[in-house]
């Protein structure tokens, strides 16, 4: 091993410039880094969506949903198949394994679908498949106005202009538009002229199709010239669309579409609409990202495309961005490089004054920069954005833990070796250390390893925090072991030799008699050891819960719901007001507020239902986020007590909806068949659940009864008054608006619509009223002599999961954690609600990660603490060795349970990383201290001398370790910045943790070695109390 450093130094030159190339390389390969404020967790997903204007709810889930579902069952690597059916709209959610390719399932769908539409016997009905994009894809929102321009208008060029540009961007895959309406042209039909006419309104449907269209004669040769036939019916303007000729007969006058009413531009039936700040309707765009894509260099690519895109609008029409996610990337980026920072900075300081030496400080942390770039290149090579938990966990303490204590030793021992030429001495005291290091740093990536194992969702968000701290250790001891001997040789072979610092003079001046103090009570010592251990598990038992900490976003969700009856413009009027209440708070910036679905129907909300953005106003003054939910959600229910309120972020709601398929935090679903009695169901666990201390925005997600006029035709009646089907389901379908070939305007495709005059479809009674052509064309009757009309009420909306039909109870939870929420919840509703006999409750949210991720870590991380084991015994040769080092352990854990207790957090997955990577600075510290004290042993010094001795001596290194370690956490433990809230409960456990196992290191583990260290016949030294006075073991 002498030998392999020596060549080291000898080829200096060769590795410095090797050094170079490195760096260099890893801050071309950052550059390139994608970067988010959080881990994308969506799953491999494929949505299908179906729009059906008009159709009822238990329609659109027997014609529609359920054929969609028929034909996508079966496919390879399906994990979840769950639907929404609503009045016209149906979205089915096919889940697969993460281990898929999403392309190749994206193409066995796309067969799918041509075998579901031919099961689909309703006519009209188009499928479409969701965008290439995630739950966290929606990275960019702006709106589109101009003084003078209709919301029609708006629509319009937002579609045909704006929108198609922006999917030329790199990183975009589409671009969701939501308010105005689409512009039709269209003929809004007088019955009285048809019954004048003699015509029906399918012969209307037939002539538009027919007189709208193009064909191709091919070509023909004429002299030497070839010219192709090409044959137009299109329609060119609205007066062309009025020249229609609907009947034409031999000798009478021709009938065209404008004599059977008015021509005009109308809007498509409305899903939804989109208000701002209480002013009225906009139009707006969401640009949504491609799956994979770094948001910073999509945001980045339409930044520069927006200048264009704005010079292609008409004058007097812009694009104003709302909503960006880069406020929130930055905002969370910023805090974990000033954490970062923070954290190199301290990690100097406390070297400078472990050391003494500002030359030799630097060289320590020289480690740092290399680290993180390696850590962030294989970022790059995996995959792994640069995120507030990707990036959280790198304790810079850590990666310098191996350089410090090769330096440390380096240093020791020319203070007391100074006659021995520097360059053997840096190469023999690195051949000392080198194996314990090495070893130790081993440990502390394997303690990492169980969260590798993590799947799913809690994978997603886990699994590159510990590629990345594992891939810095890596590089860090790399380092340690290639460059630290050479630079070591170079920088400090002229420094003089260092006196123990101030700082450790001090400690040891303390320390020294307490060490004497506890040798000569070990019994006493022990039994606190104890008594600190079953205090820390009765307080562990004691700790809530919950799955991470949640992220302050500086934006607010509020989910509103409304009688599912309600009209779109009654809605409308009501977030009007609600908006109104909102940006009286001064902290708001902006309010926009979704009603009902939009373009995309990744959301299919009921026209009751509203999704209001809150932007907040990022200037560090006001309340605090969640002052200021609860301030404005009692605002709401003293002044707008009509509708039901539910509390989110943005981001968070997407995340919420990927875990349980609700914007909340937990959902509750009851699955059966029969529609009312999952109603009554439901509603019984509302009310139970409200009861639970800490719930919040408990509300039935699919709840209610919405009237529809239900027109069954009567086909004997139908029969005998010679009136065909056909033309009644004509007539039904004109009452909303039957949308036929669309006509084309410049770059623009606009549909025709054909509708009966409003004043003839104001109520059911007038329906009724409504008059269909007889087959011979002779004669008319009123639609309720072939068809039985009755206004019913029906579901407004129907979930299904795995093929069943489900209900969700929806709730969030405040004041309290997650886990001992749901599990007094789910007490109270087992004693009362009793299940008839077919049905079921499933609990989904994010206690069910949190439960996931802790069964498979209470298996894997027993495995990885008996691999560690066997790699201690392996690295100090003794069982009983590898069990002392091992008794830190305990007591570390007992310190981070402290830390979570005063800091008021419960336990998350991200403290239990902190758990994680405590376990493995604690043992690194361990390892020091026996390792030492063994090679002590050598000279013939017993047990406890040789322990007592060891902890004399290797104070410095086991200080400066816990000091660097810990401070290294201190800024994410304390931090008040955007996205501190993720960090805080794992920097909290390191700092908790390595102040208690320190403890153990330095009074403890001396003893434990003496009384338990093997024996191997040497002789005891001196009384058992006593310290080296010469420091023989050095």
């Amino acid at each position: 091993m002498s030998g392999f450093f020596n060549k080291l130094i000898q080829a200096r030159f060769l590795l410095l410039s090797l050094l170079a190339l490195v760096i260099a390389g890893g801050v071309g390969a950052t550059l390139g880094l994608p970067v988010e404020a959080v881990p994308d967790i969506s799953p491999q997903q494929v949505l299908v969506t179906a729009i059906a204007p008009g159709l009822a709810t238990e329609e659109v889930e027997k014609f529609i949903t359920f054929p969609v579902e028929s034909s996508m069952a079966g496919l390879p690597g399906i994990n979840d198949l769950r639907s929404i059916s609503r009045s016209g709209v149906s979205v089915v959610y096919i889940q697969f394994d993460d281990k898929t390719d999403i392309n190749l399932d994206r193409a066995r769908v796309s067969e799918r679908m041509a075998q579901a539409k031919a099961l689909i016997t309703m006519p009209n009905v188009s499928l479409g498949m969701g965008p290439l994009s995630t739950g966290l894809g929606e990275v960019f929102q702006f709106q589109l106005k101009g003084a003078g321009y209709s919301l029609m208008d708006l629509n319009r060029l937002m579609t045909w202009t704006v929108a198609p540009q922006l999917k030329l961007v790199p990183g975009v895959v589409d671009v969701n538009i939501g308010g105005g309406a689409e512009e039709t042209w269209a003929i809004t039909l007088d019955p009285t002229r048809l019954q004048a006419y003699g015509l029906s309104i399918g012969e209307v449907f037939q002539a538009i199709e027919a007189s709208n269209a193009a064909s191709g004669g091919g070509w023909i040769e004429h002299h030497a010239e070839q010219q192709i036939v090409v044959g137009r019916g299109l329609v060119r303007n609205q007066q062309d669309f009025g020249a229609i000729a609907v009947k034409v007969r031999a000798g009478a006058t021709p009938i065209y579409l404008r004599d059977l009413g008015q021509i005009s531009t109308q809007p498509r039936t409305r899903l939804g609409a989109v208000t701002r700040d209480g002013t009225g309707e906009i139009v707006t765009g969401v640009v949504m990202m491609e799956r994979g894509g770094s948001s910073n260099a999509t945001l980045a690519a339409i930044q520069a495309a927006l200048p264009s895109i704005t010079q292609t609008l008409p004058a007097g029409v812009t694009l104003e961005t709302f909503y960006t996610r880069a406020a929130l990337t930055e905002r969370t980026l910023d805090t974990v490089k000033e954490n970062l920072l923070l954290g190199a900075a301290l990690v100097v300081v406390v070297l400078l004054a472990v050391l003494g030496s500002i030359r030799a400080a630097l060289l320590v942390a020289s480690v740092i920069p290399f680290a993180l770039l390696c850590a962030m290149t294989g970022m790059r090579l995996f995959g792994i954005s640069a995120n507030l938990l990707s990036l959280g966990a790198i304790d810079f303490g850590m990666i310098v833990d191996s350089s410090l204590v090769v330096i440390e030793h380096i240093l020791t021992r020319r203070k007391r070796e100074g006659t021995v030429p520097f360059t053997e001495l840096v190469v023999s005291s690195t051949q000392q250390v080198v194996r314990p290091v090495s070893f130790a740093i081993l440990v502390i990536m394997m303690v990492y390893l169980p969260i590798l194992t993590l799947e799913d969702i809690e994978g997603h968000m886990f699994r590159p925090m510990a590629q990345t701290v594992i891939m810095a250790l890596a590089a860090s001891l790399l380092y340690c072991l290639l460059w630290v001997p050479v630079l070591s040789a170079l920088v400090l072979s002229r420094l003089p030799a260092v006196s123990e610092t101030r700082l450790v003079a001090t400690v040891r001046r303390y320390y020294v008699p307490l060490l004497q103090k506890s040798a000569r009570r070990p019994r006493i010592v022990f039994s606190c050891v104890g008594l600190v251990c079953v205090c820390a598990l009765l307080l562990a038992a004691s700790l809530g819960s919950e799955f991470v900490p949640q992220l302050e976003e500086g934006a607010l969700v509020v989910h509103s719901m409304r009688l599912p009856s309600i009209s779109l413009a009654s809605a409308l009027e009501s977030v009007t007001q609600e908006e109104t209440i909102l940006k009286s708070f001064p902290e708001v910036k902006t309010i926009i507020s979704n009603t009902g679905t939009a373009a995309i129907p990744t959301d299919p909300m009921g026209q009751n239902e509203t999704d209001s953005f809150i932007i907040l106003k990022n200037d560090g003054h006001g309340r605090s986020q969640s002052e200021l939910v609860e301030a404005m959600n009692t605002a709401l229910q003293a002044n707008l007590p009509d509708a039901l309120y539910s509390w989110s972020q943005p981001v968070q709601m997407r995340m919420d909806d990927l875990l349980s398929g609700v914007r909340t935090q937990i959902a509750i679903s009851i699955y059966g068949e029969d529609l009312p009695t999952l109603s009554r169901l439901t509603e019984r666990v509302v009310k139970t659940v409200q009861g639970v201390r800490g719930a919040a925005d408990v509300m039935a997600g699919d709840d209610g009864q919405v009237p529809f006029i239900q027109i069954t035709i009567n086909r004997e009646n139908a029969a005998r008054l010679s009136v065909r089907e056909q033309d009644i389901h004509d007539t039904i379908e004109a009452i909303g608006g039957h949308i036929g070939r669309p006509v084309t305007q410049g770059n623009a495709m606009l549909a025709t619509q054909v509708r009966l005059l409003p004043a003839y479809t104001t109520s059911a009674n007038a329906i009724k009223h409504l008059t269909v052509r007889q087959a011979d064309g002779k004669g008319v009757v009123l639609l309720s002599q072939v068809a039985d009309i009755a206004v019913q009420d029906g579901p407004p909306r129907i979930s299904r999961d795995s093929i069943h039909r489900r209900m969700v109870v929806e709730a969030n939870v405040r004041g309290r954690d997650i886990a001992s929420f749901v599990t007094e919840a789910q007490k109270a509703v087992q004693k009362a609600v009793p299940l008839p006999r077919g049905y079921t409750i499933k609990w989904d949210g994010q206690f069910r990660n949190l439960q996931s991720a802790s069964k498979r870590l209470a298996i894997v991380v027993p495995i990885a603490l008996a691999l560690i084991f066997i790699l201690l015994v392996a690295a100090l040769g003794s069982a009983r060795l590898a069990g002392l080092v091992f008794c830190n352990l305990p007591l570390a854990a007992s310190g981070g349970v402290f830390a979570l207790v005063l800091r008021g957090l419960p336990f998350s997955i991200s403290a239990g990383i902190g758990f994680i990577a405590l376990f493995g600075v604690a043992v690194l510290n361990g390892v020091v201290l026996v390792s030492t004290a063994e090679h002590i042993r050598q000279r013939g010094v017993g047990p406890l001398r040789a322990g007592l001795s060891a902890a004399h001596e290797r104070l410095r290194p086991v200080m400066a370790t816990a000091l660097v370690a810990s401070l290294g956490f201190f800024p994410m433990a304390f931090s008040t910045s955007a996205g501190a809230e993720v960090e805080r409960p794992l920097a909290s456990v390191v700092i908790g943790g390595l102040v208690t196992s320190t403890l153990l290191t330095l009074l403890v583990l001396p003893l434990l070695y003496g009384r338990f260290a093997p024996n191997k016949g040497a002789k005891y030294g001196a009384q058992a109390s006593g310290l080296p006075s010469g420091q023989e073991g050095a």
